[in-house]
Protein backbone atom coordinates (compact mmCIF):
# COMPACT_ATOMS: atom_id res chain seq x y z
CA UNK A 1 0.00 0.00 0.00
CA UNK A 2 1.12 3.61 -0.64
CA UNK A 3 1.84 5.95 2.24
CA UNK A 4 -0.51 8.94 2.71
CA UNK A 5 2.26 11.30 1.57
CA UNK A 6 2.95 9.34 -1.61
CA UNK A 7 -0.77 9.01 -2.36
CA UNK A 8 -1.19 12.76 -2.00
CA UNK A 9 1.76 13.41 -4.35
CA UNK A 10 0.31 11.11 -6.99
CA UNK A 11 -3.08 12.81 -6.74
CA UNK A 12 -1.54 16.28 -7.11
CA UNK A 13 0.52 15.11 -10.10
CA UNK A 14 -2.53 13.60 -11.78
CA UNK A 15 -4.51 16.80 -11.23
CA UNK A 16 -1.69 18.85 -12.77
CA UNK A 17 -1.63 16.57 -15.81
CA UNK A 18 -5.39 16.84 -16.19
CA UNK A 19 -5.26 20.63 -15.95
CA UNK A 20 -2.34 20.77 -18.38
CA UNK A 21 -4.15 18.52 -20.83
CA UNK A 22 -7.30 20.60 -20.52
CA UNK A 23 -5.42 23.81 -21.11
CA UNK A 24 -3.69 22.38 -24.17
CA UNK A 25 -7.02 21.26 -25.59
CA UNK A 26 -8.54 24.71 -25.12
CA UNK A 27 -5.61 26.41 -26.86
CA UNK A 28 -5.79 23.98 -29.79
CA UNK A 29 -9.55 24.46 -30.23
CA UNK A 30 -9.28 28.24 -30.05
CA UNK A 31 -6.36 28.39 -32.46
CA UNK A 32 -8.31 26.40 -35.05
CA UNK A 33 -10.90 29.19 -35.22
CA UNK A 34 -8.28 31.84 -35.90
CA UNK A 35 -9.51 34.06 -33.04
CA UNK A 36 -7.40 36.80 -31.45
CA UNK A 37 -7.34 34.81 -28.22
CA UNK A 38 -5.50 32.01 -29.98
CA UNK A 39 -2.88 34.40 -31.30
CA UNK A 40 -2.22 35.73 -27.83
CA UNK A 41 -1.86 32.27 -26.28
CA UNK A 42 -0.03 30.27 -28.95
CA UNK A 43 3.39 30.95 -30.40
CA UNK A 44 3.46 33.15 -33.54
CA UNK A 45 4.34 30.16 -35.74
CA UNK A 46 1.52 28.04 -34.33
CA UNK A 47 -0.98 30.86 -34.63
CA UNK A 48 -0.07 31.53 -38.27
CA UNK A 49 -0.34 27.84 -39.11
CA UNK A 50 -3.76 27.54 -37.48
CA UNK A 51 -5.11 30.67 -39.12
CA UNK A 52 -3.89 30.12 -42.65
CA UNK A 53 -2.94 26.48 -42.89
CA UNK A 54 -0.40 24.98 -45.27
CA UNK A 55 0.08 26.86 -48.53
CA UNK A 56 -0.66 23.61 -50.36
CA UNK A 57 -4.31 23.81 -49.39
CA UNK A 58 -4.55 21.78 -46.19
CA UNK A 59 -6.13 22.81 -42.88
CA UNK A 60 -7.33 26.36 -42.37
CA UNK A 61 -9.12 28.55 -39.87
CA UNK A 62 -12.71 27.42 -40.33
CA UNK A 63 -14.64 24.50 -38.95
CA UNK A 64 -16.19 23.29 -42.18
CA UNK A 65 -16.63 23.81 -45.95
CA UNK A 66 -17.50 27.30 -47.17
CA UNK A 67 -18.30 29.16 -50.39
CA UNK A 68 -15.36 29.61 -52.75
CA UNK A 69 -14.03 28.35 -56.04
CA UNK A 70 -11.12 28.07 -58.45
CA UNK A 71 -10.23 28.25 -62.13
CA UNK A 72 -8.00 26.26 -64.43
CA UNK A 73 -7.78 23.73 -67.23
CA UNK A 74 -9.74 20.48 -67.15
CA UNK A 75 -7.37 17.52 -66.76
CA UNK A 76 -9.84 14.63 -66.59
CA UNK A 77 -13.59 13.99 -66.59
CA UNK A 78 -15.54 11.27 -64.77
CA UNK A 79 -19.18 10.43 -64.01
CA UNK A 80 -18.98 12.24 -60.66
CA UNK A 81 -17.19 15.36 -61.87
CA UNK A 82 -13.79 16.42 -63.14
CA UNK A 83 -10.35 17.62 -62.08
CA UNK A 84 -8.68 20.87 -63.03
CA UNK A 85 -5.12 22.11 -62.86
CA UNK A 86 -4.82 25.77 -61.97
CA UNK A 87 -2.39 28.08 -63.73
CA UNK A 88 -0.16 27.94 -60.64
CA UNK A 89 -0.04 24.12 -60.68
CA UNK A 90 -2.63 23.29 -57.99
CA UNK A 91 -4.79 20.24 -58.69
CA UNK A 92 -8.47 20.64 -57.78
CA UNK A 93 -11.22 18.01 -57.65
CA UNK A 94 -14.66 19.23 -58.77
CA UNK A 95 -17.79 17.33 -57.79
CA UNK A 96 -20.85 17.57 -60.02
CA UNK A 97 -24.29 17.48 -58.33
CA UNK A 98 -27.85 17.65 -59.65
CA UNK A 99 -28.10 21.37 -58.87
CA UNK A 100 -24.85 22.34 -60.64
CA UNK A 101 -25.45 24.95 -63.34
CA UNK A 102 -23.29 25.18 -66.45
CA UNK A 103 -22.54 28.06 -68.77
CA UNK A 104 -20.38 28.34 -71.85
CA UNK A 105 -19.31 31.92 -72.12
CA UNK A 106 -22.52 33.83 -71.45
CA UNK A 107 -24.92 31.11 -72.63
CA UNK A 108 -26.55 28.32 -70.64
CA UNK A 109 -24.95 24.94 -71.23
CA UNK A 110 -24.66 21.45 -69.73
CA UNK A 111 -22.05 19.17 -68.23
CA UNK A 112 -21.23 17.95 -71.75
CA UNK A 113 -19.40 21.25 -72.34
CA UNK A 114 -16.75 20.21 -69.79
CA UNK A 115 -14.04 18.39 -71.71
CA UNK A 116 -10.35 17.77 -71.22
CA UNK A 117 -8.31 20.82 -72.13
CA UNK A 118 -11.01 23.47 -71.75
CA UNK A 119 -10.64 26.40 -69.37
CA UNK A 120 -13.23 26.70 -66.60
CA UNK A 121 -14.24 28.83 -63.65
CA UNK A 122 -15.78 26.83 -60.81
CA UNK A 123 -17.84 28.30 -57.98
CA UNK A 124 -19.28 26.26 -55.13
CA UNK A 125 -18.59 24.84 -51.69
CA UNK A 126 -14.88 24.37 -51.07
CA UNK A 127 -13.36 21.86 -48.67
CA UNK A 128 -9.57 21.89 -48.97
CA UNK A 129 -8.91 21.39 -52.69
CA UNK A 130 -12.28 19.76 -53.42
CA UNK A 131 -15.17 21.87 -54.72
CA UNK A 132 -18.81 20.78 -54.85
CA UNK A 133 -19.82 22.91 -57.82
CA UNK A 134 -22.86 25.17 -57.85
CA UNK A 135 -21.78 26.91 -61.07
CA UNK A 136 -19.28 26.01 -63.79
CA UNK A 137 -18.40 28.48 -66.52
CA UNK A 138 -16.65 27.05 -69.56
CA UNK A 139 -14.55 29.87 -70.93
CA UNK A 140 -14.52 30.58 -74.64
CA UNK A 141 -11.32 31.01 -76.65
CA UNK A 142 -11.53 34.79 -76.50
CA UNK A 143 -11.77 34.89 -72.70
CA UNK A 144 -9.06 37.04 -71.19
CA UNK A 145 -7.57 37.42 -67.75
CA UNK A 146 -4.40 37.72 -65.75
CA UNK A 147 -1.77 35.02 -65.60
CA UNK A 148 0.20 34.19 -62.44
CA UNK A 149 3.27 35.87 -63.93
CA UNK A 150 1.54 39.15 -64.76
CA UNK A 151 -0.47 39.16 -61.53
CA UNK A 152 2.59 38.49 -59.37
CA UNK A 153 1.19 35.21 -58.01
CA UNK A 154 3.85 33.02 -56.40
CA UNK A 155 3.07 29.31 -56.97
CA UNK A 156 3.40 26.92 -54.04
CA UNK A 157 6.61 24.93 -53.88
CA UNK A 158 7.29 22.39 -51.08
CA UNK A 159 10.03 23.62 -48.80
CA UNK A 160 10.08 27.12 -50.25
CA UNK A 161 9.85 30.00 -47.74
CA UNK A 162 6.57 31.90 -47.61
CA UNK A 163 6.41 35.14 -49.55
CA UNK A 164 5.47 38.12 -47.42
CA UNK A 165 4.44 41.29 -49.22
CA UNK A 166 1.52 43.66 -49.43
CA UNK A 167 0.07 45.41 -52.46
CA UNK A 168 -2.77 47.88 -52.80
CA UNK A 169 -5.02 48.84 -49.92
CA UNK A 170 -5.53 46.64 -46.86
CA UNK A 171 -8.44 47.66 -44.57
CA UNK A 172 -6.97 49.58 -41.63
CA UNK A 173 -8.85 47.59 -38.99
CA UNK A 174 -8.24 44.19 -40.61
CA UNK A 175 -6.87 41.33 -38.54
CA UNK A 176 -6.67 37.65 -39.43
CA UNK A 177 -9.70 35.73 -38.20
CA UNK A 178 -11.97 38.78 -38.07
CA UNK A 179 -15.23 39.15 -39.98
CA UNK A 180 -18.11 36.87 -40.91
CA UNK A 181 -18.00 34.05 -43.45
CA UNK A 182 -20.53 34.67 -46.25
CA UNK A 183 -22.10 32.65 -49.04
CA UNK A 184 -24.42 33.20 -52.00
CA UNK A 185 -24.11 35.96 -54.58
CA UNK A 186 -21.70 38.10 -52.54
CA UNK A 187 -19.28 35.21 -52.03
CA UNK A 188 -19.46 34.24 -55.71
CA UNK A 189 -18.77 37.78 -56.93
CA UNK A 190 -15.89 38.28 -54.52
CA UNK A 191 -14.41 34.89 -55.46
CA UNK A 192 -14.65 35.59 -59.18
CA UNK A 193 -13.03 39.01 -58.78
CA UNK A 194 -10.17 37.61 -56.73
CA UNK A 195 -9.49 34.74 -59.15
CA UNK A 196 -9.52 37.12 -62.13
CA UNK A 197 -6.92 39.37 -60.49
CA UNK A 198 -4.83 36.61 -58.89
CA UNK A 199 -5.35 33.28 -60.69
CA UNK A 200 -3.88 29.95 -59.68
CA UNK A 201 -5.16 29.34 -56.17
CA UNK A 202 -8.27 27.94 -54.52
CA UNK A 203 -10.66 30.20 -52.62
CA UNK A 204 -11.83 28.27 -49.57
CA UNK A 205 -13.87 31.01 -47.90
CA UNK A 206 -15.01 34.61 -48.24
CA UNK A 207 -15.22 36.82 -45.15
CA UNK A 208 -17.20 40.05 -44.87
CA UNK A 209 -15.29 42.61 -42.82
CA UNK A 210 -16.67 45.24 -40.48
CA UNK A 211 -16.25 47.98 -43.12
CA UNK A 212 -18.39 46.07 -45.64
CA UNK A 213 -15.47 44.90 -47.78
CA UNK A 214 -14.43 41.28 -48.26
CA UNK A 215 -11.38 39.19 -47.52
CA UNK A 216 -11.07 36.33 -49.98
CA UNK A 217 -8.99 33.54 -48.44
CA UNK A 218 -6.71 31.96 -51.02
CA UNK A 219 -4.90 28.61 -50.64
CA UNK A 220 -2.82 26.49 -53.02
CA UNK A 221 -0.32 29.29 -53.76
CA UNK A 222 2.54 30.80 -51.81
CA UNK A 223 1.22 34.33 -52.42
CA UNK A 224 -1.26 36.04 -52.18
CA UNK A 225 -2.99 34.42 -49.25
CA UNK A 226 -5.61 37.13 -48.66
CA UNK A 227 -7.21 39.14 -51.45
CA UNK A 228 -9.29 42.19 -50.49
CA UNK A 229 -12.37 43.11 -52.52
CA UNK A 230 -14.46 46.26 -51.98
CA UNK A 231 -18.24 46.57 -51.86
CA UNK A 232 -18.33 47.02 -55.64
CA UNK A 233 -16.46 43.70 -55.99
CA UNK A 234 -13.26 45.27 -57.23
CA UNK A 235 -9.93 43.95 -55.96
CA UNK A 236 -8.21 46.66 -53.92
CA UNK A 237 -5.30 44.86 -52.25
CA UNK A 238 -3.60 41.60 -51.32
CA UNK A 239 -1.11 40.17 -48.86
Amino acid sequence: MFSPTLTKSIAVGAAALAIGGGTYGIVSATASTGSSAATATASPAAAASSECGPRSGGSNARSGPAAGGSSGTVESVSKSGFTILTSAGQKVTVKDVSSTKYRKGTSSSSVSAVKKGVSVLVLGTTSGTTITASKVVVRTSNSSGSTPATAGVVPFQPGAPSTSKQVGQIPAAYSQGSGTIVSGTAANKATEAALAAYPGGVVDRVVKLSNGEYEVHNIGVNWPHHVFVNQQFKVVGAN
